[in-house]
């Protein structure tokens, strides 16, 4: 499984000529409502074997989560169902509130 900082993901969607990853967001409703970084997509964890047929298994896939953990548990079970390029952010939206969008509410 690759991975990506939030400063490598933040140089990624600040370049127009790379092709824009899927931004899976596997937290909870109430987490991603306190903050969520901009065009993801909210599938919680728990909803993602049912619901993974709404990706496509050739995109870049990063996956978020508050701190990394839920998130690679998801982008390995991707990865075992066929998805080809999936990413995990290490650290999670909290270390893109920490070291990107100083903005961003944490909790």
């Amino acid at each position: 499984m690759q991975t990506l900082t939030a400063p490598e993901l933040a140089a990624w969607l600040a370049d127009a000529t790379r092709q824009k990853p899927v931004l899976l967001d596997v937290r909870e409703p109430w987490e991603y409502q306190t903050c969520h970084i901009a065009d993801s997509l909210a599938i919680p964890m728990n909803t993602v074997p049912a619901r993974m047929q709404e990706l496509d298994d050739e995109a870049a896939i990063v996956c978020i989560c508050h701190h990394g953990a839920r998130s690679m548990s998801v982008a390995a079970f991707l990865e075992r169902n066929g998805f080809a390029n999936v990413i995990n952010l290490t650290g999670g939206v909290h270390a893109w509130a920490l070291q990107v969008d100083p903005s961003m509410p944490t909790y």
